[in-house]
């Protein structure tokens, strides 16, 4: 009997639909069986974790320290770290500052040998060098037998003359050669920035100079060191 009553069709049971009633439709979404197993799945879990934490303070042990217990602070009932600016000494400081600017001089100057090497494959087309000759002639007779024999002055090539993908390739070297002396005004500035930064953390006392002080005037600050003498 059980055999027969499986072989038999039974109907699908399926699942509502979302609410298409417009009288139903103030009750929200319909909670579907995902839906549920979803936020079980999710209540457990925090049980779960509630339940831990209970053990863990039901069982805590009141001599236990933590270092960070000393380091870090409860901001509104969230764990915070203090600042670490103090992580680094002086010296270590300076030896970081060293080597980023040991970095920039030695970008600065690899820029400065790419200027190098592309002004040296770039011809200018408008500082053409003249290509005249100076004859001497004892009267006007060898004069005009000079000037009927002397060929004909023939033009340098100008830039318009030029193939399209000559000109097309030169137009990019020009491009990339100011974009690179940009770059290197760009870097000697920030070499500057980090040199004075890098003085300024040596020892030795100094101040700023006011405006009327500076002989000459820059938009950079002035310090003057106090001069001391040395043993």
């Amino acid at each position: 009997m059980s055999s027969l009553r499986n072989a038999l069709p039974r109907k699908a049971h399926k699942e509502r639909s979302q609410p298409c009633v417009q009288s139903r439709k103030k009750f929200g979404l319909l909670e579907k069986h995902k839906d549920y197993v979803e936020r079980a799945r999710s209540f457990h879990r925090k049980e779960e974790t509630l339940q831990k934490l209970k053990e863990k303070a039901a069982f805590r042990n009141p001599d236990e320290f933590y270092f960070k217990m000393i380091n870090s602070k409860t901001v509104n009932g969230v764990h915070r770290q203090e600042g670490e600016a103090n992580k680094y000494s002086k010296e270590e400081l300076m030896l970081m500052k060293t080597q980023d600017i040991g970095y920039i001089l030695q970008k600065l100057q690899a820029e400065k040998k790419k200027i190098e090497k592309l002004n040296a494959m770039l011809h200018s087309v408008d500082n053409r060098a003249s290509s005249q000759h100076v004859y001497f002639a004892e009267d006007r007779a060898e004069a005009r037998e000079i000037r009927a024999q002397k060929p004909e002055h023939r033009e340098n090539p100008s830039f318009e003359d030029l193939p399209k993908d000559i000109k097309r390739k030169t137009t990019g070297s020009y491009r990339e050669l100011e974009a690179r002396r940009s770059r290197v005004k760009e870097l000697e500035k920030i070499y500057m920035d980090m040199a004075m930064q890098k003085e300024l953390q040596k020892k030795g006392r100094k101040r700023k100079l006011r405006e009327d002080e500076i002989v000459c005037p820059t938009s950079r600050p002035v310090f003057k060191w106090r001069q001391e003498r040395k043993r």
